[in-house]
């Protein structure tokens, strides 16, 4: 089936750049969230992410104007689903939530729509139960920003077929992204596993007073020719997130994935990184 209406439930922190780079490869995109404010804040960072583009010389502004126009908004995901050739849910880190709205895809979608999930964590198998089509829910895990970032991780459940995947890795090949498959449905896949052990040391580090956070950063961007030191990199994508994830997967692995106390703190005081202005470093203002 061609695949050429993408719906995609949540516009958040990931889903307004997955929405873009989907726009920017000539598919027509609805975004579906549960508010008009939430909805104008993402029209407002597609906006600004376009104009950067426009500044760089990497869009013109016709062709900015044109991504623009092939995205819509609404609050009505049944209406939005109806039309869908393929789904993907980017809501909240948060397995009930991601199931309810699985289900209501589910439901509303045409039997041959694949669902995606940009879970980072979490069981595509289980995710999978909710639904009726367990063969056509496979997970799809973009990374921080989708725009700039070239990696799609693609996690198949236990009744994922052939089909499902191929057409997934056809689809991430229209939007000009690389792929890695992770053949088995272990929490945090291939990537959160290796980023969380990693970024959850740096904070112990830090803790322990070893090294401060600029340090802890330059330390893994020039010894290891890392793009971003991890601690930047859990500022970019969410401490929140972060936690919710470590969490999890304590539960799986055990201690070593146990989040430290200034991540728990940070959090409990709505420190949340980039997007509140406040992380591991101070950004002055949300970003």
């Amino acid at each position: 089936m061609a695949i050429e209406h993408v719906v995609l439930v949540g516009g958040g922190v990931m889903g307004n750049g997955i929405a873009q780079v989907a726009a920017q490869a000539g598919l027509s995109v609805t975004v579906v969230d549960i508010s008009d404010e939430a909805l104008e804040g993402t029209h407002r960072r597609i906006a600004r992410s376009l104009e950067r583009l426009v500044g760089r010389s990497a869009l013109s502004s016709g062709e900015a104007d044109a991504v623009m126009g092939r995205i819509a908004m609404t609050t009505d995901l049944e209406a939005a689903a109806a039309q869908a050739d393929h789904a993907i849910e980017t809501v909240v880190e948060d397995l009930a939530v991601k199931e309810d709205v699985l289900r209501r895809l589910d439901a509303a979608c045409r039997d041959d729509v694949i669902l995606a999930s940009n879970t980072s964590q979490f069981s595509i198998s289980r995710l999978a139960a909710a639904t009726g089509r367990p063969d056509r829910v496979i997970g799809s895990h973009w990374f921080n920003p989708p725009v700039v970032m070239n990696l799609i991780e693609v996690i198949r459940g236990v009744e994922t077929s052939d089909e499902t995947l191929a057409a997934t890795l056809d689809l991430a090949r229209r939007y000009g992204k690389e792929t890695i498959v992770c053949n088995k449905d272990t929490p945090g896949f291939i990537t959160s596993r290796l980023i969380v052990l990693l970024a959850l040391e740096a904070m112990r580090i830090l803790e322990e007073g070893i090294a401060d956070a600029e340090d802890i950063n330059k330390a893994c961007v020039l010894a290891f020719g890392h793009a971003m030191g991890p601690l930047d990199t859990i500022d970019f994508s969410g401490l929140d997130t972060t936690l919710k994830v470590a969490s999890a997967m304590t539960e799986q692995y055990g201690e070593r994935f146990l989040p430290p106390q200034n991540l728990r703190a940070l959090v409990n005081g709505g420190h949340l990184g980039r997007k509140t202005g406040r992380g591991f470093s101070d950004y002055g203002t949300a970003r």
